[in-house]
């Protein structure tokens, strides 16, 4: 969708280029800044065109129209987001265990991506689907939208995260796992623990200990893909419900993993955001 933002330049970038505010300030990207090129009135300066060369003041207001979406739009789904925070630069929902983030071969018009089209589609917004971050299927809790290419870029990689599991067995205190996940077959999704792979660093404190089992919480320092699954595997402790590293269970029909808190600066306004999903009501079971 069409977004304008306004900025009033502060001391820090009196005597710049435009440029450096964009990329320096608001971490634009280069395709971004090219196509404000192709919209009317795409960067002004106090009202009047201007060029990214051109210098600036203090005072100055800039504003910048970013234009609208010409990216895939998915086939929306009616469904019930739960939705944690939106404005017009951010969705964020609570994803519930079992939707698909995007469509693929196994998934086609049922996923977040579809549901996410609908409830723009109801708004009167045009936004295509650009979640900032990924959870597997079976992983429930909070997923960020971007609602343009700016907030995108923005915000990726900017963002704290913590999230909570339920593993098989007893742990006590907080620790550290720092083994290499490695994906043996490029065809199978399946990773491993081997040092042919690559470093990751999962951080994690318990929470509560009872009828055998660990509530968790745990913060990433690196992302690789099923990261908090083939690390508790690899100690011996799979989280609960998960059957491609654990093995089922009659209490919860997907893993025991959601993301469950996140907080970052807004990148339009620089406040403070700060999201915390629910616990989900299956987990009083497993403990």
């Amino acid at each position: 969708m069409s977004r304008i933002l306004e900025f009033t330049i502060e001391e820090d970038f009196d005597g710049r280029k435009i440029e450096s505010f964009l990329r320096g300030k608001l971490k634009m990207s280069a395709r971004v800044i090219r196509s404000l090129k192709n919209v009317p009135d795409g960067l002004t300066l106090n009202g009047e065109h201007i060029r990214t060369v051109d210098l600036m003041k203090k005072g100055d207001v800039l504003r910048i129209h970013l234009p609208e979406d010409t990216e895939e739009m998915f086939e929306p789904l009616r469904y019930p987001l739960e939705v944690l925070y939106e404005d017009d630069d951010l969705l964020i929902v609570n994803k519930p265990a079992g939707l698909a983030l995007h469509p693929s071969h196994n998934h086609q018009g049922d996923t977040l991506a579809n549901a996410v089209a609908f409830h723009l589609k109801k708004q009167g917004k045009n936004a295509t689907f650009r979640s900032v971050g990924r959870l597997d299927k079976g992983t429930q809790g909070i997923v960020i939208c971007a609602l343009n290419k700016f907030t995108a870029g923005a915000i990726s990689g900017k963002i704290y995260k913590e999230y909570e599991a339920v593993c098989e067995g007893e742990l006590k205190g907080e620790g550290v796992i720092d083994k290499p996940i490695y994906r043996p077959d490029p065809i199978i999704t399946l990773r491993t623990v081997d040092e042919r792979g690559e470093r990751a660093v999962t951080q994690w404190r318990a929470l509560k200990t009872k009828n055998g089992r660990t509530h968790l919480r745990i913060h990433l320092l690196t992302g690789r893909t099923h990261q908090i699954r083939v690390h508790f595997k690899s100690i011996g402790m799979p989280l609960v419900g998960d059957t491609m590293y654990g093995t089922p269970s009659n209490l919860i029909s997907h893993q025991a993993l959601i993301c469950k808190y996140v907080r970052f600066n807004h990148p339009v306004t620089g406040e403070p955001v700060e999201i915390e999903a629910p616990t989900p009501a299956d987990w009083e079971k497993i403990m």
